[in-house]
């Protein structure tokens, strides 16, 4: 029940429209049990005498337009609510996962965070819509009905009515077993959509492997264990229909056993009998429907714990309320004895870094793979907190002031670009919607990407599809880096921008990125020394530590482990001369 209560505070918003809703439910459950006050005087008076004939058959056909009037706007209405709360629900899950830190990205996958919003959010949505609109009105009609039988009759009200308790039982016992299947289909539909969302991203090494059969295997195991467990809820909601109707024939059979005793004894005329049997077979209908909208509640509460645990996630890097915004960065970026470890992980990735870099000076960071590199620059726009010490802007701690002022003063461009299913013009204004086209077409020139963009059928309105797969991989740099000099920041962070492009490529994107690092603070993550060798300090890190420090001459001077990564880097590279056989 908490699930179902906490689902049902997001519709507080809408409390005028559920309050006519409820109009609407009480005129059909009224209008439900007048239609079976009319059988009584239809069988004792209308039938034998004919008279008020028209009257009956006006105030019948009032009844039910009263009825069908009434349900279509209980219905209508409840389902404009359950479509509001919905869209409220999956706005605010989106947003709450687009809000967490990369360490939750790198626990999750991509496929399962779409099935919480797509799947889960469906089987609460019907819930929210239907089931529970049909819940209040059949309960109305039920109330009724149940008045009617006590009206005509206490004594066989209660004889009908002890065979009720019968179905309680079943019906919790149902609703356990719906609410634990359920909860495990919608974990292997979870794990359908994450296998179709790798298979699909990962297209081109699928079949460069040969690998359809296993992609194809692993999403049939997925499908078939979703239709088992879906084979599982039909089980448990195919027993409520027979369990009904079993319970209706006995109440059915008590009613007919007593009211022939009541009518042999002159204590219940024929026309009450037929009534009360009329409002207590019309009582099934709702009855029956009810226990499938138990059944059906069982299923969205399981799918409203998962939606509800993911909202009950909260980021590891957190704004505090009274944050001020970070001041326009003029002085420099320290880090002050900085440790740094991934979750659990008992190993430090950073271990005591101090570093300052003034602002508009240049410091490259290099190192082997897995030294810490793209985690220290990771820290400054706050994908991760430190674990120890501190990242200062300007004396001001990072974690003192609002993300979205810290990260407006950094631009990113990283080796693996990332661009979205939209219009070129849309990408390279990313970070700066407001952006004229006369702007962006200025950022494109300096980005050395106009070019080839003025080459294109449509030119900036040309459509680049999924993570930009209809361009090269320099055409793509290109496009990431004219969208952060549009950006225009003062702050720059270069994370392997060239370490993927051929030589033609790069000798473009190192020139767009020489126009792009002008007058800014810039920290560049490079593997190949050759592209660093201006930068102002180079430090060279070793297993999370800063071993050495200083210009690319003086650490050749020193003669150190810089020196030793640069004399092999020369001989990896290739000689101009001929190769001989």
């Amino acid at each position: 029940m908490s699930a179902l209560l906490r689902l049902l505070q997001y519709s507080k918003p809408y409390r005028v429209r559920l309050a006519w809703a409820l109009a609407a439910m009480v005129l059909y459950g009224a209008a439900s049990a007048g239609v079976a006050t009319q059988i009584q005087p239809i069988l004792d008076q209308v039938l034998p005498t004919r008279d008020r004939l028209g009257a009956t058959i006006a105030t019948i056909l009032a009844l039910y337009l009263i009825k069908g009037i009434g349900g279509y706007l209980s219905a209508y209405v409840m389902t404009d609510i359950g479509q509001r709360v919905v869209r409220d629900l999956r706005n605010l899950l989106f947003t709450h996962i687009l809000g967490q830190s990369a360490a939750f990205f790198s626990s999750q996958t991509t496929g399962k965070l779409i099935s919480r919003i797509t799947n889960d959010v469906a089987q609460v949505q019907q819930a929210v819509s239907e089931t529970i609109g049909d819940l209040a009105r059949e309960t109305l009609a039920l109330v009724g009905f149940a008045g009617l039988l006590f009206y005509y009759d206490a004594r066989l009200a209660i004889v009908c009515l002890t065979s009720t308790p019968l179905v309680v039982y079943p019906l919790v016992r149902l609703g356990q077993r719906v609410r634990s299947t359920t909860r495990h289909s919608q974990e292997a539909l979870e794990q359908i959509t994450h296998v179709s969302a790798e298979a699909f991203s990962g297209h081109r090494i699928v079949k460069a492997f040969g690998a359809e059969a296993r992609e194809t295997a692993k999403f049939e195991a997925a499908s078939h264990r979703f239709y088992r467990t879906s084979m599982k809820v039909t089980s448990a909601l195919s027993t409520l229909h027979p369990l009904m109707e079993f319970i209706g024939g006995v109440a059915f059979a008590a009613a007919l056993w007593y009211g022939s005793q009541e009518i042999s004894g002159g204590r219940l005329t024929t026309g009450e009998f037929m009534a009360f049997i009329a409002a207590l077979f019309m009582m099934y209908g709702p009855a029956k429907k009810l226990s499938r909208v138990s059944a059906s509640l069982q299923q969205a509460m399981a799918a409203a714990e998962r939606i509800f645990e993911l909202l009950d996630t909260h980021s590891e890097v957190r704004e505090r309320p009274d944050a001020p915004p970070l001041a326009p960065f003029r002085g420099a970026i320290d880090f002050r004895d900085v440790h740094f470890s991934y979750g659990d992980a008992e190993a430090m990735t950073l271990r005591g870094v101090t570093l300052r870099v003034p602002a508009g000076q240049t410091l490259a960071i290099v190192g082997r793979s897995g030294a810490g590199k793209t985690t220290l620059v990771n820290l400054i726009p706050r994908f991760y907190d430190v674990t120890g010490g501190a990242i200062l802007v300007d004396e001001v701690d990072v974690r003192d002031v609002t993300l979205a002022s810290l990260r407006a003063q950094i631009g990113i461009v990283t080796q693996e670009t990332v661009l979205f299913d939209d219009t070129i013009a849309a990408n390279i204004a990313y970070g700066r919607p407001s952006a004229t086209r006369e702007q962006v077409e200025a950022a494109s020139r300096a980005a050395h990407a106009h070019e080839f963009i003025a080459r294109l059928d449509a030119g900036y309105e040309t459509m680049i599809g999924e993570r930009g797969q209809r361009l090269s991989g320099g055409q793509r740099q290109r496009i990431a880096i004219a969208r952060a000099l549009l950006r225009d920041s003062p702050i720059l962070i270069l994370d392997e921008a060239t370490s993927s492009l051929d030589a033609e490529s790069e000798m473009l994107v190192q020139d767009a990125l020489s126009t792009l690092m002008r007058n800014r603070t810039s920290l560049v993550i490079a593997h190949r020394l050759s592209t660093v060798r201006r930068a102002d300090l180079i430090v060279l890190l070793e297993r999370g530590r800063v071993i050495e420090s200083g210009t690319h001459d003086a650490l050749l001077a020193r003669g150190g482990a810089y020196a030793k990564l640069n004399e092999l880097q020369l001989q990896e590279e290739p000689s101009d001369e001929p190769e001989r056989v």
